[in-house]
């Protein structure tokens, strides 16, 4: 049972609806560009170029100052992604060399997720193109398999002895 009756509920005024056209015109500007096909490729594209402008400007391989993993300052071991931040910045630097021997499984994953973004964005910023890039299917196979290389990765990097101190970063 309820407590209010139903002359009350009936009595009610129903809310105002605005009208179509009418409204907040910034709300309608960004509910008519999200609803683009290109804005979602442009706007990981800006996000991703902002995070490479950020680490090439604060240069992660200067080594000033502690570390600020809490994972290796808990444990004293490299966490998976450690050295991906650096990996990063040589990637960008076109240093490949130092990139894989900062974070292999990034240097290894970049192109892969280079062809994927690609694959997906370009036929939303360009539908009229008649060609596509053909897509990479991530089947739980694939997936298992790069994880159990990045879990071997993260556990030899952390062993002291050669030839895995390479890998210590």
């Amino acid at each position: 049972m309820c407590a209010v009756d139903e002359a009350t509920l009936e009595s009610r005024p129903e809310p105002e609806q605005p009208e179509p056209g009418r409204g907040n015109p910034v709300k309608r500007w960004v509910a008519d560009m999200v609803v683009r096909p290109w804005f979602a490729p442009l706007l990981i594209l800006t996000c991703f170029a902002g995070a490479a402008a950020g680490v090439v400007a604060t240069n992660p391989t200067d080594d000033t100052g502690p570390t600020t993993c809490l994972f290796k300052l808990a444990t004293g071991f490299d966490c998976p992604g450690c050295g991906g931040t650096r990996a990063f910045y040589y990637v960008l630097t076109l240093n490949l060399p130092e990139a894989a021997r900062h974070h292999m499984m990034a240097v290894f994953a970049a192109p892969f997720l280079a062809w994927m973004y690609l694959a997906w964005a370009l036929p939303r910023l360009f539908p009229r193109l008649t060609w596509r890039l053909p897509t990479v299917h991530l089947t739980p196979g694939v997936v298992t398999a790069f994880l159990s290389a990045w879990a071997a990765f993260f556990i030899l990097r952390n062993l002291p002895w050669d030839p895995f101190t390479f890998f210590y970063v």
